[in-house]
Parts: structure tokens; C-alpha cells; sequence
């Protein structure tokens, strides 16, 4: 188990390396930067005052020598500046991250509470037609992008209440931010929960067809004792983790501060957004594969 606790922690470092490259390198590899923009915008083009200007934000330095500039910083703790607003990365960064937390701890929550549930009455009912009518549900929060839910979410919103929800980023009370929140987690999570239905029935009829399932039935156990309590437990550890993104409600989160960042070439913010999400990413698969190994004793990370 440490040997692959070590080899782990060295394939995470490998993994968010080989990252922090090719988000480099691809920013770069498109054509323009915050500098032709700029100029663009203003309808002229003075060579020397562009080239100072890049050369002020170091972007007329070799590449590699902007890589380890940046990479020297981060590892020093110093985001640097952001290209538009020229205050420190890490100053633009902070306050976003509790917006998108709660946005996408809420839609996670409706997933689950939504998506386990019917997983789970599909998988019992297999080839029912109530079984059939959640699998069309679940295909149609799969096909529909989140962003066209969000608009028809709203549209409704309109219609029945005559008024929408408004993000207010200091709400007064916590009935008001879950009202500010449940209409975008809404249209995020009826998708995830689309997907999480789907693997709760999948992983729901994978253990329904175990050995000790069949075992349990035979010695007398009720339909409602084995479905819930022997293959449902099971089951519950079999989901993976589902990643909540941000749709178009006008909240400034992380998701939507990165399209602006891309959007202006705004270097710095979306390098240190970027590496922000992929550690995110690593290090939830490491705890979720420690837990898979304290959970189910069969598991050899050896092997």
C-alpha cells in the first residue's frame, strides 16, 4: 500500500507537469495576445509602443523562459498580475472559488438526491415500463445542454413568478442564497443526475446479479431487504465522482471568469485557473482511490 501511495503522489506530480506544459504552450500557440487585442481595439498600430508593452508583461521572452518564470512563481506562491485588471492573480482568483463551491455543491446535491433514487427504482423495475420512462429521462438530461435548460428554467421563472432570480454576491439571509443558486444548480444537476442515474442503475444490476444476492433471495430474504440493503450499500460505492460546471446565470464564478480570461488572453489568470482545476481533479481520483482501498478490502493496488 505505500509503494503505491509513492507511486501515486509521483504519477499526480507527473500528471499536473505534463498539464502546466501544454496549457502553456497551447495559450501561446494561438494566434494573438492580450497585446494585439489591445491594439486591435484601439484601431492603430504603434511598433514600438507594442513592443514595450510586450516586453513590460514579458511576453517578448523566449517561451521556455516565460515557463519557468511562471512555474518559479507558482512554486514560490506568487500567481503574478492579471493582464486587464493589474491587480495580483491570486486577488481575482479567491473570491470566485466559494461562489462556484456552493454552485456546485448545491447542483451535486440535487444530482444525488435526484439521480440515486430513480437509479435505483430503474435497476429493481428492470424492464418495466416504469424502468423505460426514467431511462427516456435520463437520455433526455443527458442530450440537453445545461445552458438551453438554464434559458427554458428561466423563461418559466418569468412566466409563473413574473421575476428571476438575481445574483446578489452578500445575500441576507441563507433562504435567499439558496434561492439565488437553486435555479442555475438546477440546470446543471438535472443533468448530472441524468449520469448519475444511469451508473446508480448499472452499478444496481451489476450487484443484482452477484452470487450473495442470489444467496439471499434463497434463503428467504424479502425483494425490499435485498435490493436496498444488501445490493444498494454495494452500490453507493461504485459512484464515481461527478464534476459540476458553471452554466450562463450571470455568476461570477471561476467558470465564467476563465471565459473572460481566455477571451482577453488574459495569460496568468487562465494558467493559474487552469492548474487550480487539474489539482482539484488529482487530488479527488487519489482520495476517492485511498477510500476505494479502505472501503472494499478486495481491492490490490498491487496487483
Amino acid at each position: 500500500m505505500f509503494a503505491y501511495i509513492v507511486r501515486r503522489l509521483f504519477l499526480m506530480l507527473v500528471t499536473l507537469f505534463g498539464i502546466s506544459i501544454i496549457i502553456f504552450v497551447l495559450l501561446r500557440v494561438v494566434p494573438g495576445n492580450i497585446v494585439d487585442i489591445l491594439f486591435d481595439a484601439a484601431g492603430f498600430v504603434d511598433p514600438a509602443d507594442k513592443a514595450n508593452l510586450e516586453r513590460e508583461l514579458g511576453l517578448s521572452q523566449p517561451i521556455v523562459i516565460q515557463y519557468l518564470h511562471w512555474i518559479g512563481g507558482l512554486l514560490h506562491g506568487d500567481l503574478g498580475y492579471s493582464y486587464v485588471s493589474e491587480k495580483p492573480a491570486l486577488e481575482e482568483i479567491l473570491p470566485r472559488i466559494p461562489i462556484t463551491a456552493r454552485l456546485a455543491g448545491l447542483a451535486l446535491l440535487f444530482s444525488a438526491s435526484i439521480g440515486i433514487p430513480l437509479g435505483v427504482i430503474s435497476a429493481v423495475h428492470q424492464g418495466s415500463r416504469l424502468d423505460y420512462a426514467l431511462r427516456v429521462v435520463s437520455l433526455s438530461g443527458l442530450s440537453l445542454p445545461s445552458f438551453w435548460l438554464g434559458l427554458l428554467i428561466l423563461m418559466a421563472s418569468v412566466s409563473l413568478f413574473g421575476t428571476m432570480p438575481i445574483f446578489n454576491p452578500n445575500p441576507k439571509t441563507w433562504l435567499e442564497a439558496l434561492t439565488i443558486y437553486a435555479v442555475p444548480a438546477m440546470a446543471v444537476g438535472f443533468r448530472s443526475a441524468a449520469l448519475t442515474m444511469r451508473i446508480t442503475r448499472s452499478s444496481m444490476l451489476e450487484i443484482l446479479r452477484q452470487d450473495y444476492i442470489r444467496t439471499a433471495r434463497a434463503k428467504g430474504a424479502s425483494e425490499a431487504s435485498v435490493n436496498y440493503h444488501h445490493a444498494l450499500k454495494e452500490a453507493a460505492f461504485l459512484i464515481g465522482g461527478l464534476i459540476v460546471t458553471e452554466t450562463v446565470f450571470n455568476i461570477p464564478g471561476i467558470a465564467r471568469f476563465l471565459v473572460e480570461a481566455l477571451r482577453w488572453r488574459d495569460y496568468p489568470i487562465v494558467q493559474n485557473l487552469v492548474m487550480f482545476i487539474a489539482v482539484v481533479v488529482v487530488v479527488v481520483n487519489f482520495i476517492v482511490d485511498m477510500l476505494y482501498a479502505a472501503i472494499d478490502p478486495r481491492i490490490r493496488f498491487g496487483d
